[in-house]
C-alpha cells in the first residue's frame, strides 16, 4: 500500500505542475489575446474605423500569405517567410559582427580605466544617435543597399553590448583580481578563470537588449534600402495601398512581433545555460 500511494503521489506532481503551468502562463495570455481581438473587431463596425478587423484581416491574407508563406514569384514578390528570413540572415550578420567587437571593446576598455575616462565620453554620444540618421552615412560609405543595412544593425546593436560588458569587468569584485594575482593567472587563464564568470551575466543583458534593437532598426532600415525583407514588404504595401494590402501590413507587423519576441526568448535560453554553467 506504501508503494502504491508513494507512485500516485509521484505521478499527481507533474500533473499539478503542468496545470499550474496552464492556469499561469498560458490561459492568461490567451484570455487577454481574446479580449485585445473582440475590442478590435468591434472598432471595426464603426464605419469610420478605415482599418480591417482581426476576420477580415485572416480572410484577405489566408491564401498564399498565411497558408503558403514560402512563395516565390521571382525579384521582391515573395511569401512573409522569405522576407523574414532575408530581414534574419540580416541581422544575424550585423549583430554577430557587434557581439565579436562589442564583447571585445567592452572587456578592453572596462580593464583599464585611463581608455575608460577617454572613450566614454565620445560613446555616450555616439550611442543616442537614431538608428536611420546612420543610413545615410552607410549608404555613401558602402554604395550598396544590403552592407548599409548591415553596417546600421551593427552600429545600433554594439553600444549596449560595450557599456554592459564594460559595466561587468569594473564590477569584478577586488578579491578575484587578489586570487587571480597569488595565484599568478595572465593572458587567456586569467580571462576565462576570472573575466569571463564574472562578467557573462553583464554580457548577455547587452546582448538581449542589443537583438532586441537589431531587429527594430532592420524593419526601418529595409523600408529605405527596398529589396527583399520584412521593411520593403512593409513600405511597399503601404505605398500600393488597399484594403487587401492594410491586411497583409497588419500581418506582417504580427509577423515581426512574434519573430522579436522569438529572438528575445532565444538568447535568454542561452543566458539562462551559460550563467548556470558558471556559477
Amino acid at each position: 500500500m506504501t508503494a502504491i500511494t508513494g507512485n500516485r503521489t509521484f505521478r499527481k506532481k507533474p500533473q499539478k505542475a503542468i496545470n499550474k503551468f496552464i492556469t499561469q502562463k498560458v490561459v492568461p495570455p490567451l484570455v487577454a489575446l481574446a479580449i485585445f481581438l473582440v475590442v478590435w473587431q468591434l472598432l471595426c463596425l464603426n464605419p469610420g474605423f478605415k482599418l480591417p478587423g482581426p476576420i477580415e484581416t485572416f480572410s484577405e491574407t489566408f491564401d498564399p500569405f498565411i497558408i503558403n508563406p514560402f512563395f516565390d514569384n521571382g525579384e521582391s514578390d515573395k511569401g512573409l517567410g522569405w522576407q523574414i528570413l532575408s530581414s534574419l540572415g540580416r541581422v544575424g550578420l550585423g549583430f554577430s559582427l557587434a557581439t565579436v567587437v562589442g564583447i571585445t571593446l567592452g572587456i578592453l576598455i572596462g580593464a583599464n580605466q585611463f581608455v575608460y575616462n577617454a572613450v566614454d565620453p565620445i560613446f555616450q554620444v555616439l550611442r543616442t544617435v537614431p538608428p536611420l540618421a546612420w543610413l545615410p552615412i552607410s549608404l555613401a560609405a558602402f554604395q550598396q543597399a544590403n552592407p548599409s543595412a548591415i553596417f546600421v544593425i551593427f552600429i545600433t546593436s554594439i553600444w549596449p553590448i560595450i557599456i554592459n560588458t564594460t559595466v561587468g569587468v569594473q564590477q569584478i569584485p577586488q578579491d578575484y583580481v587578489n586570487v587571480a594575482r597569488v595565484l599568478k593567472l595572465r593572458g587567456a587563464k586569467y580571462f576565462f578563470k576570472i573575466v569571463f564568470p564574472a562578467t557573462v551575466p553583464y554580457i548577455f543583458t547587452g546582448l538581449r537588449i542589443g537583438i532586441g534593437l537589431s531587429w527594430l532598426a532592420i524593419v526601418a532600415a529595409e523600408m529605405l534600402v527596398g529589396g527583399v525583407g520584412i521593411g520593403s514588404f512593409i513600405w511597399d504595401a503601404y505605398n500600393t495601398t488597399t484594403e487587401t494590402n492594410l491586411s497583409e501590413i497588419i500581418l506582417a507587423l504580427i509577423y515581426v512581433g512574434l519573430v522579436g519576441l522569438l529572438l528575445d526568448r532565444l538568447v535568454g535560453f542561452i543566458a539562462s545555460k551559460v550563467v548556470a554553467e558558471q556559477k
